[in-house]
């Protein structure tokens, strides 16, 4: 489902909740890999349990993402409705050189099978 109606309102959440580097670049992780725990997020991007969970709180409440616990892990995702907004600001930011080592990072740590979500692949698991 998109967006239909793209309002000011709307519109001053997204770019707010983009206002911030470190927002943006869990917002391209999750964009990227289409969902995310909060404990790979920290790892990925070397931040505190505070930091990452203040952030998210604020996504979530800013209406972008939305979430799915699965055992102890608590998944977010982004709304459905903003993919397409979130996907171009994306592909503007695209060469941006901490978002594609924030990438590379993800890349490695999830082939050494160091993320939470690796567990879930080993029961056949997709997120």
């Amino acid at each position: 489902m998109r967006l239909k109606n793209f309002s000011l309102s709307i519109g001053s959440q997204i770019f707010k909740a983009c206002s911030d580097e470190s927002r943006l670049r869990i917002l391209n992780l999750i964009f990227q890999n289409k969902e995310m725990c909060i404990s790979d997020l920290e790892q990925i991007l070397d931040f505190t349990q505070t930091k990452t969970s203040r952030h998210l709180i604020y996504l979530k409440n800013s209406g972008i993402l939305v979430t799915r616990k699965i055992d102890q892990w608590v998944f977010y995702s982004l709304k459905e409705e903003v993919l397409e907004i979130i996907g171009q600001i994306f592909q503007f930011l695209s060469k941006d050189q901490i978002l594609k080592q924030d990438a590379e990072t993800f890349k490695t740590m999830y082939s050494n099978r160091e993320l939470a979500l690796n567990k879930f692949d080993h029961k056949n698991w997709q997120p």
